[in-house]
């Protein structure tokens, strides 16, 4: 195998300026695991970046998002989903959305035929909620996301089909609508669910994106700094299964895309490592860790803005399978079949685990964290039958960048 040099520029950390981006997907509480089912941006340079152009096919699922992954999260009938957003992806920092950024929030769906798949844009999308100023607290709704735990939450309605749906949650900072030009900021993505449901109903009436609001609107042009109210949030009104019109459709039974398959051991967003197959002879030792080492370059290369974190542990798994090579032991691997993904925090207890997604029999087969530099290396492999140290390695490098300070973040 010839030297080969794989770099993935690892930049969630803005120096300039840190804005927002949907990063975690929580059901009922669990957390399912950063980027896991999550369509986000892949250059980690403008992952939190807003959308300026209400007619772009980015307002769908953001930046990158007409692209699917190759995750889809199984969610009961009228589950409650939680979305995280976070101003660093990765959480090298805290931080929500810069306390400037006000206005409303809102969550869409889509049922499509693939989750993985389908690009989004076009039709099909109906509102599941919304919330714009709340003159009780005298809040927007982006203000309560910053005292709720950088989440927002929404319900499934009632009696939805079963099938697959994209989820969509919206922020939009009205900062600077008041500029000329006005430029409201939008801060979408999307998830991919797989709803386990018989029931069989949809909305008849479904909007466009883009396409469901335009620059001239009232609500993208609302003055936050001399407020008119009230305030009337963008796109449809919510859609409520008890009055709004609903068609009967074929529901889906059985999702058959976006499961792990059953030998995967270790998760990373949308990565899975698969267990080596056993081995007792030298020949197999050196071949199980030429396919441990070549798991971990995909890992890296494909970890999106929140982060390579169980690339590492695979990293380990590698390392060990390499040094008992080198040591002349050829049986393994070693505790074979063992979960390596990391138990993951409910989010209504944050002292209780949870067990992570097992692997399903069905295989759907399908950057990382900020302000860091990774190049991957990947020599040649020593024949079966050599026993000097492989030079195989997978090397990392990191350089920390300085996080901003809050007077960093731009205002305008």
């Amino acid at each position: 195998m010839k030297l080969s040099t794989l770099t993935c520029t690892l930049a969630a950390l803005q120096t300039a300026a840190a804005h927002t981006v949907f990063t975690t997907l929580f059901v009922n509480d669990v957390d399912q695991g950063d980027a896991t089912c999550v369509r986000m941006p892949t250059t980690p340079s403008n992952a939190t970046f807003p959308i300026n152009d209400l007619s772009s096919s980015d307002m769908a699922c953001g930046y990158d998002g007409t692209k699917g992954v190759a995750r889809v999260c199984q969610v009961s009938e009228s589950a409650n989903l939680s979305f995280t957003f976070r101003e660093y992806p990765d959480a090298s920092a805290p931080g929500v959305i810069d306390v400037s950024h006000k206005g409303p929030c809102a969550v869409y769906m889509k049922a499509v035929k693939s989750a993985v798949s389908d690009s989004a844009t076009g039709d099909g999308w109906f509102k599941i909620f919304d919330e714009g100023y709340d003159n009780t607290t005298s809040q927007w709704c982006t203000e309560k996301l910053m005292q709720n735990n950088s989440m927002l939450s929404a319900q499934i309605p009632d009696g939805l089909a079963g099938g697959y749906y994209l989820v969509r949650p919206e922020l939009l900072s009205l900062h600077q609508s008041d500029k000329s030009p006005p430029n409201p900021q939008f801060y979408v993505g999307c998830a991919q669910i797989f709803l386990n449901s018989t029931s069989t109903s949809v909305p008849q009436e479904t909007v466009e994106i883009p396409g469901y609001v335009n620059i001239s609107d009232p609500s993208v042009l609302f003055n936050i700094y001399t407020p008119k109210f009230p305030y009337f949030t963008p796109g449809p009104p919510v859609y409520e299964p008890e009055v709004s019109n609903s068609a009967v459709v074929a529901t889906a039974n059985t999702q058959a895309e976006g499961l792990l398959p059953q030998n995967a051991i270790l998760t990373n967003a949308n990565w899975w490592g698969i267990e080596l197959d056993s081995y007792s002879t030298s020949d197999g030792c050196w071949n199980a860790s030429i396919n441990c080492w070549d798991q971990a370059a995909t890992c890296y290369s494909q970890a999106p803005p929140t982060g390579s974190k169980n690339c590492k542990i695979w990293e380990q798994k590698c390392t060990g399978i390499q040094t008992a090579c080198n040591d002349n032991d050829f049986n393994g691997p070693p505790n074979q079949g063992k979960v390596l993904t990391p138990d993951l925090v409910s989010n209504d207890d944050s002292n209780a685990e949870v067990t992570s997604p097992e692997p399903s029999n069905t295989v759907s087969q399908q950057n990382p964290s900020a302000a860091t530099s990774l190049t991957v290396h990947l020599a040649s492999e020593p024949t079966p039958f050599q026993t000097s140290q492989p030079q195989t390695t997978l090397q990392t490098s990191y350089t920390e960048q300085p996080t901003p300070s809050s007077s960093e973040h731009e205002t305008y």
